[in-house]
C-alpha cells in the first residue's frame, strides 16, 4: 500500500473510530450513569466523548469556524478554569473569560517564539479580579507550530502542565487528519478532472460522426441522439459534485448507449440487472461511465459481431456490487495488472476509477477484474452503501 493511500486509510479509520466511541457514550449516559459502572469508568468515557467532539471541531483546521466549540470541550476535558486556542496569526479562540484574551495571546506568542511549553504566573484578566496561572504549548502540524494550547487555572500545578502538553500533541494529530483528508480529497478531484478530459478526444469525435450519418437518412433518429449526446455532455462536465447516485449514472449510460448503438447498430447488446434498492446508492462520479466505455473500446470494438454489455447492481451487506460484463476478446491477467499501475493512454478509464475508489474508500475496495484472452471481461465495484459525508448533487431532469 502506498504512504499517502495508507494515511488516508488510517485517517478514515480513526475519525470512523472517534465517532463511535462519541455515539457510544451518548448512548450510555441516556441509559444513566448506574450503567457506566464505576467512577473511573464514567472518566473514561466522559473523556472519550470530550475528545470525539472536540476532534470533529478540529478537522476544519485552528481556524475553522468551529474551533470554539473545539476550546469549550477541551476546557472541560482538561478541567480548567478558561482555554484558548491560538493560530499562528494571532486568532483567539477563548472559551472562559473573555478578559483572558491579551493573556492568552502574550503566553502564545512565547511559545511560538520559543516552540516550547511556556508556564506564566499571574495572568491579569482573571474573572473576579482573582490573579490566575496560564500553561501554554505548541500544536505542531506540517513540521511548523500552527498555534498553541493556552490552559488557566488559579495555579498551574504539574499534572495540568503535563496534560496540556499532552492535549496539544492531540490537537496536532487531528489536524494532520484532516490535512491527509483534504489531501486525499484534492487527489481524487484532480482524477476526476483527468477523467473529464480524455472523455473529448476519442468518443465526441465518433458520436458526431454518428449523428452526421443520420441527418439525411432518419432526422427523428439524428434529432434524439443530439438530445442523448446533449444528456451525456450535460452530465459528464457538470461544474460540481464529485459523488452521484447509482440511478443518475445509470441514466448517463443510457445516453452514451444510444450514442454508440448508432455506430455499431445490433452489434451491441446492453443488458441491466439491477436491484431496485441500488438505485439511491451514492458512487464516485464517473466511476460506472468509464468501466462501460472500457467495455465498449476495448471488448466488443475489436471484435466483428460486436457483443453483449452485462450491468448488474446489488446490495451485500454493508456494500453495493456493481459489476459491467462484457463477451468481448478478454485481456491477460497479467496485462491487466501492468496497466493499472501504468501511465499509458490506453485503459485510462479503468486505471482512473481504480484510482479513485482506493483514494477514497482504501485499497480493499480496488477493482476486481476476471478476464481471459477470448473470454470476455468482468469489472466488479463495491462501494459502502452508507457514506454519510458524501453529497451528491441533485439531479434536475
Amino acid at each position: 500500500m502506498s504512504g499517502p493511500v495508507f494515511a488516508g486509510a488510517v485517517a478514515g479509520l480513526v475519525v470512523g473510530a472517534l465517532l463511535t466511541l462519541g455515539l457510544v457514550l451518548a448512548w450510555r449516559l441516556a441509559r444513566g450513569s448506574r450503567e457506566l459502572g464505576s467512577d473511573s469508568d464514567r472518566a473514561t468515557f466522559r473523556t472519550l466523548h470530550l475528545a470525539s467532539r472536540a476532534a470533529t471541531h478540529l478537522r476544519g483546521g485552528l481556524d475553522g469556524d468551529d474551533v470554539g466549540r473545539a476550546a469549550r470541550s477541551l476546557r472541560q476535558l482538561l478541567g480548567a478554569d478558561a482555554l484558548a486556542v491560538v493560530t499562528a496569526e494571532g486568532a483567539v479562540a477563548l472559551d472562559g473569560s473573555t478578559t483572558l484574551e491579551p493573556d492568552a495571546r502574550r503566553v502564545a506568542e512565547r511559545v511560538l517564539a520559543t516552540g516550547r511549553r511556556h508556564v506564566e504566573s499571574g495572568a491579569t484578566g482573571h474573572e473576579g479580579g482573582d490573579v490566575a496561572d496560564a500553561v501554554g504549548a505548541p500544536v505542531v502540524a506540517g513540521g511548523r507550530v500552527a498555534g498553541v494550547v493556552v490552559a488557566f487555572a488559579g495555579t498551574v500545578r504539574p499534572p495540568l502542565v503535563r496534560a496540556t502538553g499532552e492535549v496539544a500533541q492531540w490537537c496536532s494529530a487531528q489536524l494532520e487528519l484532516g490535512e491527509l483528508e483534504a489531501s486525499r480529497t484534492a487527489l481524487a478531484q484532480a482524477e476526476l478532472r483527468a477523467l473529464r478530459a480524455q472523455i473529448s478526444p476519442h468518443f465526441v469525435y465518433n458520436a458526431l460522426g454518428a449523428i452526421a450519418s443520420f441527418i439525411s437518412t432518419d432526422p427523428e433518429r439524428a434529432r434524439d441522439l443530439v438530445l442523448d449526446f446533449a444528456d451525456f455532455t450535460r452530465y459528464s462536465f457538470r461544474g460540481r459534485g464529485d459523488f452521484t447516485t447509482l440511478a443518475d449514472e445509470l441514466r448517463s449510460i443510457h445516453s452514451y448507449v444510444e450514442l454508440e448503438r448508432a455506430r455499431f447498430g445490433e452489434r451491441l447488446a446492453v443488458t441491466l440487472q439491477i436491484a431496485p434498492e441500488s438505485l439511491t446508492t451514492v458512487i464516485p462520479f464517473l466511476s460506472v461511465q468509464p468501466l462501460v466505455e472500457n467495455a465498449v473500446r476495448h471488448g466488443l470494438e475489436p471484435r466483428e459481431r460486436g457483443g453483449t454489455i452485462v450491468i448488474t447492481a446489488r446490495d451485500e451487506g454493508t456494500q453495493t456490487e456493481i459489476t459491467v460484463e462484457d463477451d468481448g476478446v478478454g485481456m491477460d491477467p497479467a496485462v491487466v495488472r501492468e496497466l493499472l499501475t501504468s501511465r499509458g493512454s490506453e485503459h485510462v478509464g479503468l486505471r482512473n476509477v481504480d484510482r479513485r475508489v482506493r483514494q477514497l474508500y482504501g485499497d480493499d475496495h480496488a477493482l476486481d477484474i476476471e478476464t481471459a484472452p477470448g473470454s470476455g471481461t468482468l469489472v466488479r465495484l463495491r462501494v459502502p452503501r452508507s457514506q454519510p459525508l458524501h453529497e451528491t448533487e441533485v439531479s434536475v431532469p
